[in-house]
């Protein structure tokens, strides 16, 4: 290992895209938004260190396409109607050491906290299956073809105006759980129509917002797709169908998928798994992202448990040509410059050993949002944050954030 492995070689993407190196900062979800849902001087700071940190590109966390469906409180909004002057300066910040600026847009459908929103759009009626934690979430509609194509329209508004706010290209998020995920998969989508059913019409939703993207977007537009190998779940989508899903990507000249897994049900994106599948320990989803790569034209990317440059250098020698990090970048953002001056450092990811997989999961990632916070405070982070102190933290943000939200739908007459 040294300063010239092939983590430090330049990428060329299909878009002409020259990416310096093929480390990406993933996306994270920072619930770090000002009011009005925008982005403020906090997620500057935030990004700025991820900016100088010889990072090859930057994603974004999310940002909804529609201020009525949030993952949380604190989320960052970009529709048409929207100013753009902070996203302008949040490309600028982004690019200001030389790395690709990528926007995550995202539609959480029925994974919505009902402290957020009462009701939220998906394929099916179909609830959210978490014990004792169920009734935190919004009873889910199912969509009409109306809201469908809505819905599309908002992906590609939401393109369109990260475009012109300097964005070098968008990643749509069709991971997780969220809504183009809860389309893809069968457990969620149980629909009889053109929506439903066989896999062609499951991946209609997010095939159509692909298409009309590149179709208004200018030809050097980067477009990424964040995809699951797997649910992780019984009957969930499986890796033959994302494997078939790339098969269909390859037809529209996408630049890059990136591979994760899992969903708010079965977190396999912190390492968990809702069934018997075994996940990488260096690169949780490497093994199936390999096999991905084997059908894929466009590059692929996988995220998730990488925090030394040999399993960096592992995941590129099994086939993809780009390697996401998420939770390491969150305590140490200069991760990649470290490992260019100390070949052997390793970087760390917040672990959470409570019985409860859930709270555990849910414990996870406050202990990351708060290194997050501290990061946009510009404070130091911490090797090893308290778990419970995280998480009342955490909880303690999130209220603050929903009770902005309210004075804002209150003031915009909502």
């Amino acid at each position: 290992m040294s300063s010239q492995s092939v983590v430090f070689d330049p990428l060329t993407l299909p878009c002409g895209k020259v990416l310096k190196n093929r480390v990406v900062k993933a996306a994270m979800e920072e619930n770090m938004a000002a009011t009005g849902c925008l982005p403020d001087h906090n997620l500057f700071s935030l990004y700025r260190y991820w900016a100088h940190g010889d990072l090859g590109m930057v994603i974004t966390g999310n940002v909804m396409v529609d201020r009525q469906a949030m993952t949380g409180a604190g989320g960052v909004v970009l529709e048409k109607q929207t100013c753009i002057e902070p996203f302008v300066r949040w490309a600028k910040v982004i690019k200001s050491g030389g790395a690709c600026a990528v926007m995550q847009i995202n539609h959480p459908g029925r994974q919505v906290f009902r402290a957020v929103s009462a009701t939220a759009l998906a394929p099916s009626e179909v609830p959210l299956k978490m014990g004792q934690y169920t009734k935190q979430f919004a009873q889910p509609r199912e969509m009409t073809c109306e809201d469908i194509y809505a819905v599309t329209q908002r992906f590609v508004d939401t393109a369109k105006k990260a475009q012109q706010a300097g964005f070098d290209g968008v990643e749509i998020h069709a991971a997780h759980g969220y809504l183009l995920a809860q389309f893809l998969s069968p457990l969620t989508n149980q629909r009889q129509d053109q929506w439903g059913g066989a896999l062609a019409n499951r991946a209609r939703l997010l095939l159509n917002i692909v298409s009309q993207i590149k179709a208004v977007c200018h030809s050097g537009f980067l477009v990424m797709v964040k995809l699951n190998a797997s649910d992780f779940q019984r009957g969930g989508l499986t890796l033959d169908e994302a494997k078939t899903i790339v098969g269909y990507l390859n037809k529209l000249d996408i630049d890059c998928v990136e591979v994760s897994g899992g969903n708010y049900e079965a977190p396999a994106m912190q390492g968990k798994s809702g069934d018997e599948q075994v996940l990488g320990k260096h690169g949780y989803f490497t093994e199936f992202a390999a096999q991905i790569a084997q059908v894929a034209t466009m590059p692929v990317m996988t995220t998730g448990g990488i925090v030394s440059l040999r399993s960096a250098e592992q995941v590129l020698a099994q086939g993809c040509e780009l390697l996401g990090m998420a939770s390491a970048l969150a305590t140490t953002p200069d991760l990649v410059r470290k490992w260019q001056q100390m070949p052997g450092y390793k970087g760390s990811i917040p672990d959470c050993d409570w019985q409860d997989k859930t709270l555990a999961s849910i414990v996870k990632m406050s202990m990351v949002r708060r290194q997050l916070r501290r990061l946009g405070n510009d404070l130091s982070t911490m090797r090893s944050p308290r778990p419970l102190w995280s998480l009342i933290l955490d909880m303690l943000h999130r209220q603050r954030q929903v009770r902005r939200l309210r004075r804002d739908k209150q003031n915009a007459g909502e």
